[in-house]
């Protein structure tokens, strides 16, 4: 039975949020089993209100220091959880952990109930949130699920940043508009690693949107709802690339590169220049 703090704590608006949108997430097919995870940097005002004296629960050493995330309090999804259930069973599925004052451990302070643990690419959300806020002091939410279509596509297309972000940009008219800067690609590693972390972290430096092939896409945004449109617009760029390239005809036009920077001007964005012919 859920106490009253957890009842109250459940109802925070952030909470509330990321359990709806795993929930969309598992109905979209991008989150089969328990494929997937999110952490989102919170607020200290927001939280600490909600959290029980008694914490913290449990402490975790991290692998690697993460000096830029000190003290800071981020909810989590857990590691062996699957999507579906979030929504159902949140204080088993979530989980909040707060940075040590040296960057050193994770301590567990509300959630991850029957000793579940914070999911197993904590390493990459991590490193890759440190990554982003040296860039973007907004950044909260780093994501990472199988978006179907852009996993396929990289079973068909040539995994080349400059080539498969101008693809996408030309296959939905606001695509160049919404990742303007293009979409970073790792080459095939195993996940769960600190160097799969290192590598993905080292391309959020300049992207928003990290490719692992055959495997899914990390998402960052200053919201839950930015980093999810961010991956659902390169999702709907790549069904629609995986729909042009299996019919018959073919592409027979396209959104040209002059098109694409009149776009860009439109909107008053700029596009990665290298990514342009």
């Amino acid at each position: 039975m859920i106490n009253k703090k957890d009842e109250i704590l459940l109802n925070v608006p952030e909470i509330q949020e990321l359990m709806k949108l795993t929930q969309d997430m598992w109905k979209m097919g991008w989150d089969e089993r328990n494929g997937g995870n999110i952490s989102y940097l919170l607020k200290e005002e927001n939280i600490i209100p909600y959290l029980s004296e008694a914490y913290p629960k449990r402490q975790m050493v991290l692998d690697f220091k993460v000096e830029l995330l000190k003290n800071q309090y981020l909810l989590v999804t857990a590691s062996g959880e699957y999507f579906r259930n979030i929504i159902m069973d949140p204080l088993a599925t979530l989980g909040i952990i707060r940075i040590s004052e040296d960057g050193n451990f994770a301590e567990i302070v509300w959630g991850f109930e029957g000793e579940g643990k914070p999911t197993s690419e904590l390493s990459s959300h991590l490193m890759s949130h440190e990554a982003r806020l040296a860039e973007d002091p907004e950044h909260r939410v780093i994501m990472h699920t199988h978006a179907t279509n852009l996993i396929a596509m990289t079973f068909t297309h040539v995994l080349s940043e400059k080539e498969m972000s101008s693809t996408l940009w030309k296959m939905c008219t606001e695509c160049i508009v919404v990742f303007p800067e293009g979409v970073g690609i790792l080459p095939w590693m195993i996940p769960g690693t600190d160097e799969i972390g290192i590598e993905t972290a080292s391309k959020m430096k300049d992207f928003r949107l990290v490719v692992w092939p055959h495997h899914g896409i990390f998402g960052s945004g200053a919201t839950l709802n930015e980093a999810f449109g961010l991956i659902e617009t390169a999702e709907k760029a790549a069904e629609i690339y995986m729909l042009v390239k299996s019919h018959p005809a073919g592409i027979m036009q396209e959104i040209t590169d002059q098109q694409l920077i009149d776009l860009a001007k439109a909107f008053n964005v700029k596009p990665n220049p290298l990514f342009l012919s």
